[in-house]
């Protein structure tokens, strides 16, 4: 289970505003929300946990090597009868590389129709943090709820 940060470049505010302690999410804001809540469709053994779409960042729980439920696996692979099967990891890099391009190719879309220019929406890497355990995930996800009341102090806040 990790914690992952992806901001923007330059941390342009991007994807919509925070006001009175609630993020709105804009067009493109609308479209990094999508795209995230998509992602176990495209790594089928990946689960999305709590997630927060800011200004000029996202911040999401992902859970890599979620068990497909329902899955049947041949005796080959483990054993009969099991109600549950792991595909092969899928690593945490890939995952947010994928997202990153999907989020993109859907906003130039958006621009072309407009005639605009759409330029970088991401900055080049992104923070992870592996959830070590409940307490760890209790605060991670206090912090992502709380992340649009305390944006004004938050060190991405531009």
């Amino acid at each position: 289970m990790y914690f992952v940060t992806i901001c923007t470049q330059d941390r342009r505010c991007l994807f919509g505003e925070v006001v009175d302690g609630n993020m709105k999410l804009n067009e493109i804001g609308n479209i990094v929300k999508n795209e995230w809540v998509k992602l176990p469709k495209r790594f089928l053994n990946t689960e999305m946990g709590s997630f927060i779409i800011m200004p000029n960042h996202v911040h999401g729980i992902i859970i890599v090597g979620a068990p497909l439920a329902g899955a049947r696996v041949n005796d080959n692979y483990g054993g009969k009868n099991r109600a549950t099967a792991r595909v092969a990891p899928t690593h945490i890099g890939n995952i947010i590389g994928a997202y990153k391009s999907s989020v993109y190719n859907s906003c130039l879309h958006i621009y072309k129709n407009n005639d605009s220019f759409l330029g970088k929406i991401w900055q080049r890497n992104y923070y992870e943090h592996i959830v070590r355990d409940e307490g760890d995930l209790n605060r991670i996800q206090e912090y992502i709820h709380n992340n649009p009341i305390n944006w004004e102090q938050d060190e991405l806040f531009v």
